[in-house]
């Protein structure tokens, strides 16, 4: 059974920071990417940064370069977005996505359309 559990959620201050963890297994973790990619009610899912867990390339939505630092540990399956000087608009729903073939959309980070395997999400909320 494939699963992707994200965990690290939670409340920050402007200026803050948390990692995101998303936990993978039920699949061959070395050949997939995983992004990370965050929605607000009524808006639509957009990738935030991904990782080709093959080569080790990453990707970052432009608004997130220089904050966010997307990592894997293949030992745990495991991938991290650790999040620096968080903003009020990177308040959200996070989730991890699983993709066989990465695209990248034209503002830097993963298209969800390419997502194979979701997780169920965890809320990041930072207070202005």
């Amino acid at each position: 059974e494939v699963q992707l559990v994200e965990s690290g959620g939670g409340l920050v201050q402007t200026g803050g920071s948390l990692r995101l963890s998303c936990a993978a297994s039920g699949f061959a973790f070395d050949d997939y990417s995983i992004g990370w990619f965050r929605q607000t009610p009524g808006k639509e899912r957009e990738g935030v940064s991904a990782i080709h867990n093959g080569d080790g390339a990453t990707y970052y939505l432009d608004s997130v370069k220089g904050r966010f630092t997307i990592s894997n540990d293949k030992a745990k399956n495991t991938v991290y977005l650790q999040m620096n000087n968080l903003k009020p608009e990177d308040t959200a729903t996070y989730y991890c996505g699983a993709m066989w073939s990465l695209t990248i959309s034209t503002s830097g980070g993963p298209n969800k359309y390419g997502v194979d395997y979701w997780g169920q999400g965890t809320q990041v909320t930072v207070s202005s």
